[in-house]
């Protein structure tokens, strides 16, 4: 099996989002505790930085399988990675609905990405996501999410659209509203987002490199227990800083 090893490139734009998000959830634990008041549900300020967030996680989670299975990475390498990303995913379910009993997180970037991530690495594995295939099959699935809504809402039966939009199958993405919830990163459309990592792991050579790369990418390398970790801190400083 090949040697695989680390790509500074990738893991620093991994190391931007991770940076970006902690800002990100700064402002919205500011809001939570009082300290703001914005509108992070509704405000296209907010909601299109969380959207910028989210994708240059996926692209990267798809660039870096791309690149682990042509380093001839194998299922058992895999699947540790896999059942640490799952585990986190179930640890998230529960403490957010520690935090947010009303707004818990059944299906969010942690979940959504476990989901993905046996598609996309099967998909790979078997051959199919070469050349112009992952950037047409991204597009598809990232167009396919509002119409097959739209087609839900206004075609299907109520207990359809009861069903879909149940915590049972709104992972799938094809929903009438967006669910309650706290995070919420269902396969359609994101399923689309990490195909187009896979994409642009084919052109990873002639990535920009960005300013303080350096640093950026040894905290790329790290981004799972960063992202698990990040909140509790944050959060444990305002209620440090509440209480003193």
């Amino acid at each position: 099996m090949p040697p695989s090893h680390r790509h500074d490139r990738l893991d620093a734009l991994r190391g931007l989002a991770m940076l970006w998000m902690t800002a990100y959830h700064f402002c919205f634990d500011l809001n939570h505790f009082g300290h703001l008041r914005q509108n992070f549900y509704d405000d296209p300020f907010w909601t299109w930085q969380r959207t910028g967030i989210v994708s240059l996680f996926l692209l990267c989670a798809g660039a870096g399988q791309a690149l682990a299975v042509a380093q001839g990475q194998g299922w058992p390498r895999f699947g540790r990675r896999w059942a640490q990303v799952a585990g986190c995913a179930l640890l998230v379910s529960a403490g957010s609905w520690w935090m947010f009993p009303r707004g818990w997180i059944s299906f969010g970037v942690l979940h959504g990405m476990a989901a993905m991530l046996i598609v996309v690495r099967w998909g790979l594995v078997r051959g199919w996501l070469r050349g112009a295939v992952p950037w047409v099959a991204g597009a598809v699935l990232v167009l396919a999410a509002p119409w097959l809504g739209e087609l839900l809402r206004t075609q299907a039966p109520p207990t359809m659209q009861a069903a879909f939009d149940s915590r049972w199958l709104n992972w799938l993405g094809v929903v009438t509203r967006k669910p309650p919830t706290e995070d919420y990163v269902p396969l359609l459309p994101w399923l689309g987002v990490m195909l187009w990592g896979v994409a642009l792991a084919q052109r990873l050579p002639a990535w920009p490199r960005l300013p303080g790369a350096a640093g950026l990418a040894v905290l790329g390398r790290w981004s799972l227990g960063y992202y698990m970790l990040h909140q509790p801190v944050l959060i444990g400083l305002l209620l440090a800083y509440k209480l003193f």
